[in-house]
């Protein structure tokens, strides 16, 4: 199925992407500053996933940005939509066949660190996979990568780096931390919480952590950035809500859009 969508795609561009971008909720704007656009839906690709979660378009969206060849997808896959493991990589799998090299992730998330507030951006700098299952489980696709990837700089430290002297020339303050993947779709407990602040993390979501694993397992170089759109679950007393993660992402995405813009551009 992967082949044949790279087939199909191919048919349609004259270029090979130099970065593939993932957009979150609320951040696919970021696909309109994208040059030359060409759209590729998903549902035009047989047995391709499609995007279901509220805020992802669905469509893969090539061209140019900073004067750089990039594939967006403007919407991603979740394991609580239903899809297996597989599939929710299918993307990041079809943009390295592609020929992407980099990948950057971007997504929304609840801030654990009470340092957080809400429209931060953190660049994460590296995962704890909560997901109770792993991409890479079955039949190894030795075209693909190793049966056992090294994990141990998932997040690229020369890609943070470049990201870090941007942030700086545009003045933007982001965090740093570690980001903690879950399945969803139910929000998170307080005890939850709690539990995975001793742990170590700093904002939890529930994607990311399955893309960042397959990129590294196909050797490409991953950036990632979590906007916190709400504070988790017993940190402020109030239920936690979907319209407040996308009004967020409307709100402070432009900020992490001028952000990754510059970034691709130096990549």
């Amino acid at each position: 199925m992967i082949k044949s969508a790279v087939e199909y795609i191919k048919a349609k561009i004259n270029f090979t992407p130099e970065t593939a971008i993932i957009l979150g909720s609320g951040l696919g704007g970021l696909a309109e500053a994208v040059e030359d656009p060409v759209y590729i839906d998903y549902a035009e690709l047989e047995g391709f996933p499609v995007s279901t979660a509220p805020g992802h378009t669905g469509r893969f969206v090539f061209g140019t940005l900073s004067g750089k060849k990039v594939a967006c997808m403007q919407g991603r896959f979740h394991f609580y939509e239903g899809y297996s493991m597989e599939q929710v990589v299918t993307g990041v799998r079809t943009l390295f066949l592609l020929g992407a090299k980099n990948l950057i992730v971007t997504n929304a998330a609840g801030g654990i660190n009470t340092q957080f507030t809400a429209g931060d951006i953190m660049l994460i700098t590296d995962h704890i996979n909560f997901m109770g299952t792993n991409v890479l489980i079955g039949k190894n696709n030795e075209s693909l990568g190793v049966r056992f990837p090294d994990m141990s700089f998932a997040y690229d430290p020369g890609l943070r780096k470049i990201a870090e002297k941007c942030a700086g020339e545009l003045k933007i303050d982001i965090k740093k931390g570690v980001y903690i993947g879950c399945t969803g779709p139910s929000y998170e407990t307080p005890a939850e919480i709690r539990a995975f602040r001793l742990l170590g993390a700093d904002a939890v979501g529930m994607s990311t952590v399955p893309e960042v694993i397959a990129a590294n397992h196909c050797k490409m170089r991953v950036l990632a950035f979590s906007l916190i759109t709400n504070m988790a679950a017993g940190i402020l007393k109030q239920p936690l809500t979907e319209e407040e993660v996308l009004e967020t992402g409307a709100r402070k995405g432009r900020q992490l859009q001028s952000l990754i813009e510059k970034i691709a551009g130096e990549m």
